[in-house]
């Protein structure tokens, strides 16, 4: 019976993304703003948790403006839903530049010219798929860690969809040897690092208040001599399909800065800098996450 259901599922969905695929980019825009307004004003979703996380990292934000926020955080999931289906279409080896702005990119770009290996951070925050989509249309194929579905039919679609440029997808519970494998072989690891890691994570400060964080990380880098990079993919502008690729801050294990010497200080270090991008933009990060919800026992 559940292989059934799985298949039904799996069938929706690919009938919803066949749809979606027909639509024009302004259409699936029109599409994001209808559901960002059921979502917020008909059906509200997740409402205490983005209310609260706007408070902790704004608390001098109005509460207009933080309603705002939620509207435009809704807007830009749904709007990104409709991007990642249109993008093998809209998106081509010959007219990325049309839909793409490498901006400050001179680290990343020549990290993943060398023989080493190379860690990306980057969070839930622009269109952070379309930054995978894009190293692998440049010829850069990278790998990222991600929770494999129960429906196996789904999962199966998923990491075809995801794979079609070079997006390599590494389970979230199995792929240890797997991560162990590409930073052995100086392959690129991808990673989201803007959610709880449980009472066991390093607790760094994030807007100003201690968030447990995964502190393999800079574990990784440290012992594979690997490279951090702390990038992003936001949408410039209102107009759909309109990104910049962008880093905000390096380090070279064999270079390390005053003051970023240790796994902790590593991971308050990209962190902040993952911080200081979303303050930029935060309609553009995902605050549906109890980011905070682990407290720190010291």
């Amino acid at each position: 019976m559940k292989n059934i259901i799985d298949y039904i599922v799996y069938f929706i969905v690919r009938i919803v993304v066949c749809i979606t695929q027909s639509l024009s980019i302004d259409a699936g825009h029109t599409f994001a703003k209808g559901f960002a307004f059921l979502f917020t004003e008909i059906l509200p979703a997740r409402q205490d948790i983005v209310r609260n996380n706007l408070t902790i990292a704004f608390p001098q934000m109005s509460v207009a403006e933080r309603k705002r926020i939620n509207r435009k955080m809704w807007e830009h999931l749904f709007l990104m839903l409709v991007e990642i289906a249109l993008a093998p279409r809209k998106i081509r080896e010959l007219n990325w530049a049309d839909h793409v702005q490498l901006v400050g990119v001179r680290q990343l770009m020549a990290c993943l010219r060398k023989e080493r290996p190379l860690i990306l951070v980057t969070a839930h925050f622009g269109n952070f798929e379309m930054g995978g989509y894009m190293l692998g249309a440049l010829g850069y194929p990278s790998h990222s860690v991600a929770r494999t579905l129960d429906n196996r039919y789904l999962n199966d679609y998923v990491k075809q969809f995801r794979e079609v440029t070079g997006q390599f997808l590494i389970s979230k519970n199995e792929g240890y040897e797997d991560i162990l494998h590409v930073l052995e072989t100086n392959g690129t690891m991808a990673f989201l690092a803007d959610q709880s890691a449980g009472h066991k994570g390093c607790f760094v400060n994030f807007f100003g208040k201690p968030a447990s964080t995964f502190k393999a990380i800079a574990l990784f880098s440290l012992q594979y001599d690997a490279p951090i990079v702390v990038t992003a993919s936001t949408r410039v502008g209102e107009k759909p399909m309109q990104f910049k690729m962008c880093e905000s801050g390096f380090i070279d294990p064999r270079n390390l800065p005053e003051g970023i010497q240790n796994v902790k200080q590593i991971t308050q270090w990209y962190t902040s800098e993952l911080e200081k991008m979303i303050t930029e933009q935060p309609e553009q990060y995902w605050w549906i996450h109890n980011r905070w919800k682990e407290r720190s026992e010291g």
